[in-house]
C-alpha cells in the first residue's frame, strides 16, 4: 500500500512533468509562429510576452516552493537545487533578452524581426529541453524512494 507522502511525491512528479509539456507546448506554438510575417506579428508578439510570463512564473513556483519542498525532505540535494536554481537565472536572462526583442517588435519601426525573436526563441527551446529533462529526471529519482 502506497504512503500519503509516496503518493503527493508522485502527484508532485506528474504534475511537474504536465507543466513541463504545457511549457514545450506553448514554445512550439510561439516558435512556429515566428515564420507568419507583418500580419501576424501582433499575435506573435503577444504569445512570446505570454509564453515568457508563463516561464517566469513556473520557475519562481519551483524555487520558492518545490526546492523547499524538496530540501526539507533531502537535504542531500543542496548541490542538485543549486544547479537547478542557476538554470533559473540562466533562462531568466534569455527571457528577458526575448521579452526585448518581442516588445521593440510590437512598435512600428522597433527595428527588430521576428527573425531574431525566433533566434532567441531556438536557443531558449534547446536550454529549456535540457533543463527539463534534467530536472524530471532528479525529481523523478527523489519521489520515487516515496513510491516503494
Amino acid at each position: 500500500m502506497a504512503s500519503p507522502a509516496g503518493d503527493r511525491a508522485v502527484a508532485l512528479s506528474l504534475q511537474l512533468a504536465q507543466a513541463h509539456q504545457r511549457l514545450r507546448d506553448q514554445i512550439r506554438e510561439v516558435r512556429a509562429g515566428v515564420g507568419h510575417r507583418r500580419r501576424g506579428q501582433d499575435t506573435l508578439v503577444t504569445h512570446c510576452l505570454a509564453f515568457c510570463h508563463a516561464l517566469t512564473s513556473h520557475h519562481r513556483g519551483e524555487d520558492e516552493e518545490l526546492f523547499s519542498d524538496l530540501l526539507r525532505e533531502r537535504p542531500d540535494l543542496a548541490p542538485t537545487v543549486a544547479k537547478l536554481v542557476e538554470d533559473h537565472a540562466m533562462i531568466a536572462g534569455i527571457l528577458v533578452r526575448t521579452r526585448e526583442l518581442a516588445e521593440k517588435a510590437a512598435v512600428p519601426g522597433g527595428g527588430e524581426s521576428t527573425e531574431a525573436i525566433g533566434r532567441e526563441l531556438d536557443g531558449l527551446a534547446a536550454i529549456m529541453e535540457s533543463h527539463f529533462r534534467y530536472e524530471e529526471r532528479t525529481v523523478r529519482q527523489v519521489f520515487s524512494q516515496y513510491s516503494q
